[in-house]
């Protein structure tokens, strides 16, 4: 688990800075872009063992449409080597819209396998990482 590469995806770059020397702090090997088409592209020369994503970047459901495009279903899919990859879903819409949202009760629209409320604690997001990754 330690070396593990972790794919951060966040338009704030004070919280991505705060992700990456908590999560470097760790062990972790920390890739950063800042709106989902840079996610996709380093998706794609990173190989990332997870992936840590916000909503609400240059669209209010970018973060969405992202993770439906890497866990596509469809054979053809350019991102079909990626799918595999756990998504972790950083997330402020649920109070700035007042929805609510969980892998579970929406996993056909939200394929990702976790979330986690902003602001984040550091603490509790680097032990959900490792829960994930153990998990995967």
């Amino acid at each position: 688990m330690a070396d593990a590469k972790i794919l951060v995806i966040d338009d704030d770059p004070d919280l991505v800075e705060g992700m990456k020397i908590a999560l470097e702090a760790n062990g972790f090997q920390v890739e950063t872009a800042e709106n989902g088409t840079e996610g996709l592209e380093k998706i794609k020369t990173v190989a990332p063992d997870l992936i840590v994503m916000d909503v609400m970047m240059d669209t209010i459901t970018e973060g969405f449409q992202v993770s439906q495009k890497i866990k596509s279903p469809d054979p053809k899919s350019e991102y079909k080597p990626y799918a595999h990859i756990p998504i972790l879903m950083l997330t402020g819409i649920s109070q700035k819209m007042n929805m609510d949202f969980s892998p579970e009760k929406d996993e056909d629209f939200l394929p990702v396998e976790a979330f986690i409320e902003k602001p984040v604690k550091l603490d509790a997001l680097i032990e959900k990482i490792k829960k994930m990754l153990q998990k995967s």
